[in-house]
């Protein structure tokens, strides 16, 4: 059984930025066993699987090694995918039923910006295992899906050098650590190793989080943020209460097709 494949670089506005991510239109799901496989065998952060039902798109992420509730800069490849590569739907905005809920993505220019339930932070206490993991110890320490580490400088951010065998026993998904920015509203970067990825390079799920809470310190609902991951990445960052608006571009990489047994 063949299935098709594509690559796009999300996130970015050019190839080998932004964040990788591997997008496989279906016309039927396949078992999860297979699917877990086959994002194993592309071995990038999340592969994205979509099938249509009923007029809209059923989405599933998996990592390599686990399926995950939500994840942001595949949702917005796999739009890409659907809007300027297959051309599968007449207008500007694609519709996703995922284990998330309703995510919408409408394309705007050459921006395409993910609807996205916010998910705040709460403070909590320090976590003393997370900061021996992460080496540094932030100012504030939040928890929402993720824990959110928040620092005072830029420097303290990209200066991060975890130590991934710790942070994987962190009692949490992932771990975010942002800060002011130098040439934007705020910087972050996301770890999570115990689901498979020991750095993400661009994360829209981390943002979820980050808007509400930049956009309550800074008293501004738009904002332009930087990922400062190796590769890096720009996302446009809208509050909306209780969503929020995550914006990005996108470019295909590779096109293809990939071999799987037939079920």
């Amino acid at each position: 059984m063949q299935i098709p494949i594509y690559q796009v670089d999300a996130f970015a506005a050019a190839p080998f930025r932004g964040n990788p991510a591997a997008v496989c239109p279906l016309e039927r799901w396949l078992k999860d066993e297979t699917l877990q496989a086959i994002a194993a065998e592309n071995n990038l952060s999340e592969t994205a699987y979509y099938v249509r039902e009923n007029g809209r798109y059923r989405l599933r992420w998996f990592t390599p090694s686990v399926e995950v509730d939500l994840c942001g800069h595949a949702t917005l490849a796999t739009a890409y995918v659907i809007l300027e590569l297959r051309r599968e739907t007449e207008g500007s905005k694609v519709t996703f039923e995922s284990q998330s809920g309703e995510l919408v993505v409408a394309r705007e220019g050459d921006l395409y910006i993910l609807d996205f339930p916010a998910r705040p932070a709460v403070q909590c206490t320090d976590d003393a295992v997370l900061i021996d993991a992460l080496g540094a110890r932030p100012a504030e320490f939040l928890r929402a899906a993720d824990c959110l580490c928040v620092f005072e400088k830029e420097a303290q951010v990209r200066a991060l050098a975890p130590d991934m065998a710790k942070l994987a026993r962190v009692d949490c998904f992932a771990v975010i650590a942002t800060a002011p920015g130098e040439d934007c509203d705020f910087v972050s970067r996301f770890f999570a190793p115990g689901a498979g990825i020991a750095e993400d390079p661009v994360t829209g799920r981390a943002h979820t989080t980050l808007i509400p809470y930049w956009s309550r310190r800074l008293g501004k609902k738009k904002l332009f943020a930087r990922q400062v991951s190796q590769r890096g990445g720009e996302l446009w960052c809208e509050d909306r209460g209780a969503r929020v608006g995550i914006g990005g571009r996108a470019v295909k990489y590779l096109e293809g097709q990939i071999t799987v047994p037939s079920e």
